[in-house]
């Protein structure tokens, strides 16, 4: 039987190579969740990897015995050069799980973002970024590199199953990061990538009061101080750091705000305050990228996909974009809110406090060339 163990990890970690398009190692891989004898690939193309496609992905499962298996692992590619842009904006994901067990409601929407979704800078945040579930490594192709080569790589390690402990947090980075390495030989960006840090905490994913607020939402605690109004009263803000090309800040709204904003809505908005405590929690997000970022922004507006061009400035529905010239690069600032929520502060308000956010991190980062968007620049959804 030992023998056996030993013969089937052996070739199960040939398979896991194999299907990931020896980006991996599949000993790396089946030494997750504390360790396997037996994991298996999906022998469909679809979700076997190809470096020469992307974007492309491969995905790998945990055999629990001869009738039985479970999902395991998955690592996607992606480049800037492809379809569909690297980073994408939009409502259509709320960063908010409604419900628990998928069944019962929770009692407080937003007090929590949801862990999958919110990320976390990886160290400065120069080399990616990850959550409690999955880890990014992006590659920026330096001049000289091929002329094949995209600007930007995207290369991330999901972990498909719960509970993922500190260690398999650091595995993952270590196979995404040596995953990237590899790719970028082949594909020849030149480029060199940032050792990993030390340690990767928990997401932090609770919200806290907004006249708190420090770091990438340090701006939004000023207005709240200010005077409230309609505005968000939470906050989850990242490390305000000049490395980082990706810098957010998650806003929303509290069942005590939530009723306090309720008292003066129009009569036909009335409506929207149960969705709000319950199942359409109200939220808006700021993000800027900066540098080799921008070359693949979208807006997800529905049936198709606005590509956001640095240099430009515009809108649609709740969502705003701006650019400017940060330390000799371009960078575009964004924000998008729930589409209700966005009624509820109305155009006027969103504008201002989308000003408030581009002159804040245009001045911190010392960006010149700011471009605002005018009413022209807007589209309908």
């Amino acid at each position: 039987m030992t023998v056996d163990d030993v013969r089937d990890r052996a070739g199960s970690e040939r398979d896991i190579a194999a299907a990931c398009d020896h980006l991996v190692s599949g000993t790396d891989v089946m030494d997750l969740q504390g360790g396997m004898v037996r994991a298996r690939s999906d022998q469909d193309d679809e979700y076997r990897l190809d470096a020469r496609k992307l974007p492309s992905a491969c995905t790998i499962y945990k055999e629990v015995n001869s009738h039985k298996s479970t999902d395991l692992f998955r690592l996607i590619v992606k480049s800037s050069d492809d379809s569909e842009p690297l980073n994408l904006i939009g409502d259509q994901a709320s960063p908010f799980l409604s419900t628990t067990n998928g069944y019962r409601l929770k009692d407080d929407v937003t007090a929590a973002a949801d862990r999958e979704l919110e990320e976390w800078p990886l160290g400065d945040g120069s080399l990616g970024s990850y959550t409690n579930f999955r880890t990014t490594i992006r590659a920026v192709c330096r001049p000289g590199s091929a002329r094949t080569a995209p600007k930007l790589l995207h290369v991330t390690a999901v972990a498909r199953y719960t509970d993922v402990s500190a260690e398999d947090r650091q595995r993952l980075a270590r196979i995404a990061r040596a995953a990237t390495q590899q790719l970028t030989r082949r594909t020849g960006c030149k480029t060199q990538l940032p050792s990993l840090p030390e340690s990767m905490a928990p997401n932090r994913t609770a919200l806290r009061s907004l006249s708190s607020a420090a770091g990438s939402c340090r701006w939004a605690g000023r207005l709240a101080k200010e005077g409230q109004g309609r505005l968000p009263d939470r906050a989850l803000a990242h490390p305000a750091r000049t490395t980082t090309p990706v810098e957010s800040c998650l806003l929303a709204v509290g069942p005590r705000q939530v009723k306090a904003i309720a008292v003066d809505l129009d009569a036909d908005q009335h409506d929207y305050v149960e969705g709000a405590l319950t199942y359409s929690p109200w939220w808006l997000r700021t993000v800027s990228y900066f540098g080799a970022e921008t070359h693949s922004v979208g807006y997800d507006s529905g049936p198709d996909t606005v590509l956001l061009k640095p240099g430009t400035a515009g809108g649609a529905s709740g969502a705003w974009w701006a650019s400017s010239i940060c330390d000799g690069k371009p960078a575009l600032h964004t924000l998008v809110a729930d589409h209700i929520y966005a009624d509820v502060l109305g155009e006027k308000a969103l504008s201002s406090l989308f000003r408030a956010y581009v002159d804040d991190i245009t001045t911190r980062r010392g960006c010149t060339h700011v471009v605002y968007p005018t009413a022209k620049d807007f589209r309908e959804r």
